[in-house]
């Protein structure tokens, strides 16, 4: 056992002096010591019940005979963090993430781990460190919030609340209406309802391997997520015995199932940044171009909110990622013969697991469209790519060409929208905000939120080298590369420039004469940072460009 190192020989009684400080036994020394790595804290709702999670995880490894050993990682809240300045630490974090972990496994010699993320950035960073590290690990999250309902019985969630701010400003809902949707969008412990970045990547955990079915799907206040919880505990086990390790399921083919699997769900774009990275630390490197292939021939199944009215409890009810996956299995779309944490492979994983509610998960010969749910879009104005939910966009915008309207900050593009500076047509272009600009390449909820609130998300485009949260709904364009700050196109767009969209021919351009933009280009000087401190002074010195999964070198 790799705990070998700090359990056995005289020249190790030093070591175990200090397992002894802790209260462990030699009965216990001599089984595998598996960490358990929970992101428990007080101030995510996503996270208040890991503690619950832990203790169940630990019950399982307990039983199939581990001794689990408990230590933290950090997780930050995005809904919380929007809209400030609070927001530049949330992608951040994952590196963050990644780091610690890695530093708390190798130091302390872990057999095995079980990583217990829920929130956006905790669930890729803590994939990235498994990948990383590379010792038998297996995923179990917290699990998905209840939808809400409001007063009059509909239904609601979080970016329902951020849209009735913007309703608010103009003039659409009054102060009662907004707080009906503040006490009753987030109803219970979870990662909000929708099919936002952190119910994504928990989905997408299964669609890769790394996780037991029911990962993504089961409710966070049912009972189910613990007993989950105490078979992810006995699974590790399993894997340690067999020596299975992440790096022999994270596999190029595991990966283009998980691409493959997003497009169907119509998960958020923050995807297009995570599973880079994650793949990166896997040794396996996917592209932006890669997407569009593979959203090309993947049928969008899925329209859950923020797209439409359904939420996480439906889709688990209707069977959840494993019977989406049987529907895409139906046209080839998937490797089957993968290898997954449940000692299986993904074509024995999911047989039998049927689509029990054609409303919810479409039948693969009747999607929602023919394509999937992520569009990568190229052009003079992102030569190395950009990135729109293309199932949230209202059908009138996949073509729309308007005049710029220019912000160096997601801060005075919310005043103007709230001003009514912003009109039907317009393009807004939020810059300065990309992984190095920002510097963390904040969320843009609120701008979008309130663009679609006030009426115009039929009407008007936002683009930015910022990027959305998975609640974002609407023609939002985001991961513009290269971004501002590295001297890209949309820093020389100016006030009133024709930009030209057209989702689905994946293109996006400047209307700009070539001679134009050049003397632009050679009069453009780079601002000054905006931080020039701590540690998102030293991020953006390392940070990599969005279409390279903003990784740090």
């Amino acid at each position: 056992m790799q705990s070998d190192n700090i359990k056995n020989g005289v020249g190790r009684a030093p070591n175990r002096s200090l397992l002894y400080a802790l209260g462990l036994t030699e009965e216990e020394f001599d089984r595998p010591m598996i960490g358990v790595v929970c992101s428990y804290n007080e101030i995510v709702p996503g996270h208040m019940n890991l503690d619950k999670i832990a203790e169940a995880v630990k019950a399982g490894i307990r039983a199939a005979g581990g001794t689990p050993i408990e230590f933290p990682a950090i997780a930050v809240c995005d809904g919380i963090a929007m809209g400030h300045v609070g927001m530049k630490y949330s992608l951040v974090t994952r590196d963050l993430i990644a780091d610690s972990t890695e530093a708390m496994a190798i130091a302390h010699q872990f057999d095995g781990l079980v990583m217990i993320p829920n929130c956006d950035k905790n669930v890729p960073g803590l994939l990235m460190a498994a990948a990383r590290v590379n010792v038998p690990t297996i995923f179990v999250s917290g699990g998905p919030m209840l939808a809400g309902r409001l007063s009059d019985g509909r239904r609601t969630c979080l970016s329902h609340m951020f849209e009735a701010v913007g309703a608010y400003a103009a003039g659409t809902l009054d102060e009662d209406g907004v707080r009906d949707y503040e006490l009753n969008a987030c109803p219970s412990c979870g990662s909000c309802s929708g099919m936002y970045t952190a119910n994504s990547m928990n989905c997408l955990t299964e669609a890769i391997g790394m996780a037991l079915p029911g990962n993504g799907t089961v409710p966070a206040p049912y009972s189910a997520r613990i007993r989950l919880a105490k078979l992810a505990g006995m699974q590790i086990m399993k894997l340690v015995e067999a020596d299975v390790r992440p790096r022999d399921i994270m596999t190029p083919e595991a990966f283009e199932n998980a691409e493959t699997v997003d497009m169907a769900l119509g998960c958020s774009t923050n995807t297009m940044l995570h599973l880079p990275a994650i793949a990166h630390e896997a040794g396996v490197e996917i592209s932006l171009d890669h997407a569009n292939d593979i959203s090309r021939r993947t049928p969008n199944l899925c329209h859950l909110a923020p797209v439409g009215d359904t939420f996480m409890e439906d889709l688990y009810a209707a069977g959840g990622v494993y019977a989406v996956m049987n529907e895409l299995a139906k046209k080839d779309l998937l490797n089957l013969d993968v290898l997954t944490c449940t000692g299986y492979t993904m074509g024995e994983n999911i047989d039998g697991h049927e689509n029990r509610d054609p409303q919810i998960i479409r039948p693969i010969d009747n999607p929602y469209s023919p394509e999937g749910g992520i569009a990568v879009l190229k052009g003079n104005l992102a030569e190395d790519g950009c990135v729109v939910k293309q199932s949230a966009v209202d059908p009138k915008m996949m073509q729309h060409t308007g005049p710029a309207r220019v912000f160096d900050s997601e801060d005075d593009a919310i005043a103007a929208i709230y001003d009514r500076q912003i009109v039907a047509g317009d393009v807004v272009v939020i810059r300065y905000e990309g992984p190095k600009g920002g510097p963390g390449m904040r969320e843009m909820l609120n701008p979008t939120s309130a663009i679609v609130g006030m009426g115009l998300g039929d009407s008007v485009a936002l683009i930015t080298d910022g990027r959305f949260s998975g609640a974002t709904r609407g023609a939002s364009i985001g991961h513009v590369s290269p971004e501002a700050a590295a001297g890209g196109t949309i820093a020389l767009v100016e006030e009133g420039d024709i930009i030209s969209i057209d989702i689905a021919n994946n293109r996006i351009t400047l209307d700009v004469p070539d001679d134009v933009l050049a003397a632009r280009r050679a009069a453009w000087v780079c601002p000054p940072p905006k931080v020039t401190t701590g540690y998102l002074a030293r991020y953006a010195k390392l940070v990599s460009s969005a279409d390279k999964g903003a990784i740090l070198s």
